[in-house]
């Protein structure tokens, strides 16, 4: 940023300074001389003083560009604006072009990613259409191996800083992460850029930027084929993209197998692909209008299935897909489904569109309904015209192909036109015709019956296609739900089981561990007695490699199989996330545990090295003591040395046992027993274990105190520890305080070092944290947080101030004066 600035000056434009911190860098703040600097404005927040960016004064400036650091900052509350962004939009809007900065850990969309990486939460973090809004993005890459020799030779952080950023944030790992972060983040937004630029000036015409490889499932068996084939293609073109599109018919009905989708979905994601899902009549049409949409260059699609008579009469997806595609390449890939010349001659089930219910109803009103208004007719022969009686004939085949579709409508149609000629055209009882009239009108009449009960019988397999299509959505969608909402395994059976008005259902696991004679258990169940073991259910789905889903009750029918193995693919999922879950919740214990672990011993080792580096030297200046008159080293500094020597190595031992205590107190084996104690008596036993040290502490107490509750034991050592703390950083001239202020159901006891002034209503205000990596101070933390209390750093207050938050118990108790 500063460079930028220092070339644009050079051109002679009108550069300044509105916020950079060097934090302390002579490379850095070097590159500042020259350019002119907008003084920071001074400000105070809970009697501390910070300098922020002075808005006023760089509008006043009027500068052609300003040079604003960290622009994720929050300003300092009383500023003008939350956030840094926020300052700058606002010399935005006066005119002013800003040149800025933004590391990739703030960019909101990142933070879960950035803080499941590194293990620490972002507080300063950047909305992303804020970053996307910049006309230009600089990335300033780096090697993570130059960036940690930069940090080792000081270039970064100070020497006291550099052992503890290396080994927590500044690891490897994390900056390679943070590293392909920006470049992900950066490209995507070029990819953007891209695509408004081509939405911009009307460019429909896919552009080879990267080879976007599009695959078309229809949901049949030779899906598996064509993703793979298409992720090989991909695999052979460095930074290409896979993506699998499912083109749903716009009618809303459901002609895919939806378990066969589901694992295309899950293959195509496996392979690093993505999957999408459209509507649409016309299959081609609306192939290559979404591969223009996504930038597609090559589409992938199956060789057709139908035989040659249907691709006759309808034509070819390929052909008709290559003839619209254009620019676009198709790949035609063949596989073992595809017709052939052997390929069989399947006739459509004639019970498919209605079910056997229905289709056999229609064919039971065939046989019944046209004699008997056969029957009739004839006998009011006489007065009825052969029009009147087709027309009566055409009404009952209407009926019949409502009811049972069309296969019953062409049979009753064919029945209807043999029994008309038969009764009612002249000759009587016989299917001769005499007048060429009669004969067009039977003609007309079979047309038009087999014609309207066709119609009649498509409109009843759709109606009955889209109500069935409707509940298998809504069955679907509402285990969808419930999976999204985090329902468990047995609530989501035992919806399934009511969905298909089943008895029990349950969902059974394999035990691999004995292949030869295999063995079930039971993941999760509904309903009375769910069958243990798959011999043991009605109707059996398998739902995945080791898992089937197993059902008591009535039976299903092909399409409600179908429905059921979607269901159990839904079901495998939550399994699946569920067993990732728990995984990933035992993972995270482990690696917080580690991470504790880890700075456990850093600050140990930390903590430990003053106290012996002091025992060491006193020992050391012991034994070079000249020798006396009588070839003894003096009495008094042997002495002297020898005290600083012992307690020092007492410290270091309180140190160890310090840290023994933590993890017995992480392991859960240290006794605790919370109970109302009295704060008098506490405070007495601390004065008494600081000994001589007591006379430099001022305790400040209110004349009324709760008891709180604690175990007495361990808050006499942790005050003990905080006062000793207060006391090592506390000035030789000035005592150490110790102030308490109660609230609603708490008392805060505020220990400092002396050096923070008046501390009244500083008690009561929001705490910010601080890092406490002492094992002192973690283990007080953690101790007051076993008693159900708090320890936290004061940060608005200078020097060693921790305030300690502990829960009252009954009413205040008069307090004697001291």
């Amino acid at each position: 940023m500063l460079e930028e600035g220092q070339q644009l000056r050079s051109i002679g434009a009108d550069v300044v300074v509105g916020f950079v911190e060097p934090h302390g860098r002579r490379p850095t703040a070097a590159l500042v001389e020259g350019l002119e600097t907008i003084p920071r404005r001074s400000m105070t927040h809970r009697g501390a003083a910070f300098t922020e960016m002075d808005l006023d004064a760089v509008l006043a400036c009027r500068p052609q560009v300003a040079l604003v650091d960290e622009l994720a900052h929050t300003n300092v509350p009383g500023s003008r604006n939350t956030k840094r962004w926020q300052d700058v939009e606002e010399l935005l809007d006066a005119g002013t072009d800003v040149v800025t900065t933004l590391n990739v850990q703030h960019l909101e969309s990142l933070g879960d990613v950035v803080r499941q990486i590194t293990g620490v939460p972002q507080r300063e973090t950047l909305p992303d259409e804020v970053a996307r809004r910049a006309d230009q993005i600089e990335l300033v890459d780096l090697e993570p191996e130059l960036l940690r020799r930069r940090m080792l030779h000081g270039e970064i952080y100070p020497s006291d800083r550099v052992e503890a950023a290396l080994t927590h944030y500044f690891r490897v790992g994390n900056l390679t992460a943070l590293r392909e972060l920006a470049l992900l983040w950066l490209a995507d937004r070029v990819e953007e850029g891209l695509q408004r630029y081509r939405a911009e000036h009307g460019i429909t015409a896919p552009w080879e930027t990267r080879e976007r490889i599009m695959v078309a499932l229809t949901g049949g068996p030779e899906g598996e084929t064509l993703i793979r084939r298409a992720a090989r293609v991909t695999a052979r073109t460095p930074g290409s993209e896979l993506l699998a599109l499912h083109v749903v018919p716009s009618d809303g009905l459901v002609h895919a197998d939806p378990a066969a989708l589901t694992a295309q979905r899950a293959l195509v994601e496996s392979l690093g692909g993505s999957y999408h899902q459209t509507s649409g009549e016309d299959l081609p049409a609306t192939l290559v209008q979404f591969a223009e949409a996504e930038n597609v260059t090559q589409i992938v699609l199956g060789a057709s299935r139908r035989g040659r008579l249907s691709t006759f009469l309808y034509g070819s997806v390929g052909h008709r897909t290559i003839r619209r595609s254009g620019p676009i390449d198709v790949l035609v890939v063949t596989h073992e489904h595809a017709a052939g010349e052997s390929s069989p001659l399947r006739l459509p089930h004639p019970t498919r569109a209605t079910g056997p219910r229905r289709f056999w109803a229609a064919m039971l009103m065939t046989a019944v309904a046209l004699p008997a208004l056969t029957l009739l007719l004839a006998a009011l022969r006489d007065d009825v015209e052969l029009a009147f009686v087709l027309v009566l004939y055409l009404l009952t085949i209407v009926v019949i192909a409502l009811v049972g579709g069309l296969v019953p409508a062409l049979l009753a149609a064919l029945a209807a036109g043999l029994l008309a000629d038969y009764y009612f055209t002249a000759p009587l009882h016989s299917l001769h015709v005499e007048r060429t009239s009669d004969v067009l009108a039977l003609v007309v009449f079979v047309v038009t019956a087999v014609v309207v009960g066709m119609a009649s019988g498509t409109a009843a397999r759709r109606t009955y296609e889209a109500v069935r299509a409707r509940s298998e959505a809504r069955a679907l969608s509402r285990l969808a739900a419930a999976l999204m909402h985090g329902e468990g395994l047995a609530s989501l059976l035992e919806q399934v089981r009511e969905d298909f008005g089943l008895d029990a259902v349950s969902l059974l696991a394999e035990d691999t561990e004995h292949p030869a004679a295999p063995r079930w258990h039971m993941v999760a169940g509904a309903g009375e007695d769910p069958p243990e073991r798959p011999y043991d259910a009605d109707v059996e789905s398998p739902a995945a490699d080791g898992l089937i889903l197993a059902a008591r009750g009535r039976s299903l029918s092909s399409d409600d199989r179908l429905v059921l193995e979607a269901c159990a693919a839904q079901l495998v999922m939550a399994h699946v996330h569920g067993r990732l879950a728990a995984v990933a919740a035992e993972t995270g214990l482990r690696a917080e545990a580690e991470h504790t672990r880890a700075s456990l011993l850093l600050a140990a080792s930390r903590d430990l090295r003053a106290p012996l580096r002091t025992a060491d030297e006193a020992l050391h200046r012991l034994s070079s003591l000249p020798a006396g008159p009588d070839s003894r080293p003096p009495v008094r500094e042997v002495e002297r040395f020898l005290a600083t020597a012992r307690s020092s190595v007492r410290r270091a031992v309180q140190l160890v046992t310090d840290l023994d205590d933590l993890s017995r107190l992480h392991a859960e084996s240290l006794d605790m027993y919370p109970r109302p104690v009295d704060l008098d008596e506490v405070l007495t036993a601390v004065l008494d274990i600081l000994g001589p040290g007591s006379q430099r502490i001022r305790c400040s107490l209110p004349e009324q105190l709760p008891d709180v509750i604690a175990d007495a034991a361990v808050l006499t050592r942790v005050l003990a520890a905080l006062a000793a703390e207060a006391l090592r950083h506390a000035p030789p001239e000035r005592p150490a305080d110790l102030t308490a202020e109660t609230g609603p159901g708490r008392l805060a006891i505020l220990v400092t070092d002396g050096t923070t002034g008046d501390a009244d209503g500083v008690v009561s205000g929001k705490q910010e944290g601080r890092t406490t990596d002492s094992v002192i101070l973690r283990l007080s933390r953690d101790l007051a947080e076993a008693m159900g209390g708090t320890l936290a750093p004061v940060a608005a207050l200078p020097g060693f101030a921790m305030v300690l938050t502990l829960p009252t118990a009954g009413p205040l108790a008069s307090r004697k004066p001291a």
